[in-house]
This record gives structure tokens, C-alpha cells and sequence, in this order.
């Protein structure tokens, strides 16, 4: 009877784990909103501190009677848009490492548990295109906040209209989500033998594609191949490269085990 019982119990445990529940991937997706201000709060507070800054110094330069317009090409090139990036990569870390073992102990699957946490990450992706895409507009439109600052409408934005702005600012989203994630399952299953390893091999293959480039000569093709792909080919690139993190992600944290 016990046999039969277990024989019975594994086939349905199996199709529990193997079936599509869109409920508990929202509620995985609810976990991680908690604290709400990891993902909606401190990016914001990080942008606003930065483009605070940005105003402050283009007020004073305008104030000392250079020109607006001067002013405004002269900050085209400040990375300030970009501030909460390197905060967003240690959103993916703390998401995985602060809630998979709370989320497994409450019977989640690991591949719920992934989805409802990639649905996160795409969520704050679209949330920060949308805005971030809508304050270059404004930006431009308001010629730097009447005063000159360069703020948004610096670096690739401003330049191909509002569609281009949300898709590269998804795609940069998506990419250090999942790349602060993926690295934080290698940890999970591996330890710090696996971080180590991951580490070593990044840098020794990206050293080694940049000494056969440099070798072979090979650096004008490539400077020509990004130009023939244009920005969009280069943020599509992205998109994959944050496509390829997930999965490979999802298929370390399959024999991830929580402590």
C-alpha cells in the first residue's frame, strides 16, 4: 500500500512542477515587492541625486554667462543618465540571495520561482525605459531645463526619437538585472569555488578576443561591423546577451541549493 501510495504521489508531484501557474509566478513576483523601494525607490533617488547635480553645475556655468546652448553640448557627454546601473546590478544579487530559500520553503518551484522573478526584472525594465524615455522628451524639450543641463539627452539618447530611448534603456536594464542575477545563482550552486571560476574565465576571454582582434588586425572589420549594425544592432545585441543570462541562470539555479 505504501508503495502504491508513493508510485501515485511522485507522478502527481512531477505534474505540479511541470505545470504553468501563472499564480505563483505573481507571487513571486509580489515577494520581491516587499520592500518596494530596492527596485522603485533607490534608482530613482540615485537619478534625482544625480540630476540634482547636473543642474546645480550647468546653473552656475550659465550663471557665469556662458550660453545655454553651450553649456548643454558641452554636458553631452556626462554618464549621469547612466548613475543607476551599477545599483541595479546588486538589485539582481540581493533578489536572488535574500528570497530563493524563503521562497522554496513556502513550495515554490525553482522554475516558478525564476519566472515570477524575471517577470520582476522585466517589470523595472519597462517601468525605467518608460520614464527615462519620456525625461529625454521633456529635456529637449524644455532646451536642458531652461538653463542648459545635459542630464538625459546626453550619451545615444535624444537622437533617434522615444521608441530608440525605450528600447536601448530596456534592453541596458534587462542586461545588468540579469547579470547581477546569473552571478548570484553561480554562487548559489558553486559557492565561492564557482564565483572564482566564472571571474578567471570572463576576464581570460575577454583578454583573449581582445589579443586576437589586436593580432590578427582585425579591429577595423569590427569597428565597421558595429557601425553597419548602428545603435540598434548594438542594444540588440544586449537584449540577447540579457536573453542568454537568464536561461543560463535559470538552468544553474535548477540544482541551486538554499542555506
Amino acid at each position: 500500500m505504501t508503495a502504491v501510495a508513493t508510485a501515485t504521489a511522485e507522478p502527481e508531484a512531477q505534474m505540479t512542477s511541470t505545470r504553468f501557474r501563472p499564480h505563483e509566478i505573481l507571487r513571486i513576483a509580489r515577494l520581491h515587492t516587499v520592500n518596494p523601494s530596492i527596485f522603485f525607490g533607490v534608482p530613482w533617488m540615485i537619478l534625482g541625486f544625480a540630476w540634482l547635480i547636473s543642474v546645480v553645475i550647468a546653473a552656475i556655468i550659465t550663471g557665469a554667462g556662458a550660453p545655454s546652448d553651450q553649456v548643454q553640448e558641452g554636458m553631452r557627454y556626462s554618464w549621469a543618465v547612466l548613475s543607476p546601473q551599477w545599483y541595479l546590478v546588486a538589485v539582481g544579487v540581493q533578489a536572488i540571495a535574500f528570497t530563493f530559500s524563503f521562497a522554496l520553503g513556502f513550495g515554490a518551484t525553482r522554475r516558478d520561482y525564476w519566472l515570477g522573478t524575471s517577470a520582476m526584472f522585466v517589470l523595472v525594465a519597462v517601468e525605467m525605459a518608460v520614464a527615462i524615455a519620456t525625461l529625454v522628451q521633456l529635456e529637449k524639450l524644455t532646451d536642458g531645463w531652461w538653463i542648459g543641463a545635459g542630464m538625459f539627452d546626453t550619451l545615444w539618447y535624444g537622437q533617434q526619437g522615444w521608441w530608440f530611448d525605450f528600447y536601448s534603456t530596456f534592453a541596458l536594464e534587462l542586461a545588468v538585472l540579469f547579470i547581477g542575477a546569473g552571478a548570484t545563482t553561480v554562487y548559489m550552486r558553486w559557492r565561492m569555488r564557482g564565483m572564482l571560476t566564472l571571474l578567471i574565465g570572463a576576464i581570460v576571454l575577454i583578454v583573449g578576443c581582445v589579443a586576437i582582434t589586436t593580432f590578427a588586425g582585425w579591429w577595423p572589420q569590427v569597428v565597421s561591423w558595429f557601425a553597419a549594425i548602428g545603435l540598434v544592432g548594438v542594444f540588440s545585441l544586449l537584449l540577447a546577451f540579457a536573453v542568454v543570462a537568464a536561461v543560463a541562470g535559470y538552468l544553474v539555479i535548477r540544482r541551486a541549493t538554499p542555506r
